[in-house]
């Protein structure tokens, strides 16, 4: 192990997640993070890598933009519509000025073309992570609070008015995904994207199905904060 190993705020090991469709990219970059001490996993396509964003919670995630299912600007920014802050660095083989703009502008913290040096992207993951750890001592309030009905991301309570409401894990990323996005109006095909991921082949029924879930749960006895918008979708606002 490097003898100047970076390690988490905790004291655990650097999480990095690299994603390519060429296993000799994904092999050559995860051994020399491996020897860095940090723990590693790998992705070939945008769907394998969604989820490990997910599972895994790495603190920093290199990505390609050309992947076999959908491109990194896509990943990344269903990556940045959960919430997840995760520094991203892309490794591409796009090397004009315009590619290197949307990278970034996309939500990309770094950028790093193909052929590349391998301790210049080591270095660069090493500043990534550095910077995020600040981000992270400073990390916000985990509560989401809309009107009176209060979730909490790490513990996953979900309350109004004070009064606790049990709900599964699909209702939780439901209702995160609806607080998340107070006082917008958001279509069955937003949800199910984010919610049930862009593969789900049942039918978008299931949405007004969890919608009335959730509805029986939140809104019962109580004035409504959860309403449809005929033709558009479903809205999530403070009672009147």
């Amino acid at each position: 192990m490097n003898s100047n190993t970076l390690t988490r705020i905790d004291g655990g090991k650097v999480r990095a997640l690299v994603v390519d469709d060429e296993e000799s990219i994904t092999q050559l970059v995860s051994m020399a993070l491996r020897y860095e001490g940090w723990e590693v996993q790998t992705a070939s396509t945008g769907q394998e890598a969604l989820e490990k964003m997910r599972s895994f919670e790495p603190d920093v995630a290199v990505l390609d933009i050309m992947l076999p299912d959908f491109d990194g600007m896509q990943l990344l920014s269903r990556i940045r519509s959960d919430g997840d802050m995760c520094p991203v660095l892309f490794l591409t083989a796009l090397d004009s000025v315009e590619d290197r703009v949307n990278g970034l502008t996309a939500g990309g913290d770094d950028y790093v073309v193909k052929p590349f040096s391998l301790e210049e992207l080591i270095a660069r993951l090493r500043g990534l992570v550095r910077r995020s750890q600040i981000v992270l001592a400073e990390r916000p309030d985990p509560v989401l609070r809309v009107g009176d009905l209060t979730l909490n991301e790490d513990s996953y309570d979900v309350s109004r008015a004070g009064e606790p409401i049990v709900v599964t894990n699909t209702e939780f990323e439901l209702l995160r995904y609806l607080m998340r996005n107070p006082g917008r109006v958001l279509s069955k095909a937003q949800i199910l994207d984010r919610v049930w991921a862009y593969d789900f082949t049942g039918k978008s029924t299931v949405v007004e199905l969890y919608i009335s879930y959730l509805r029986k749960k939140i809104d019962a006895g109580r004035e409504p904060m959860l309403h449809t918008v005929r033709g558009a979708g479903y809205m999530l606002k403070p009672a009147a």
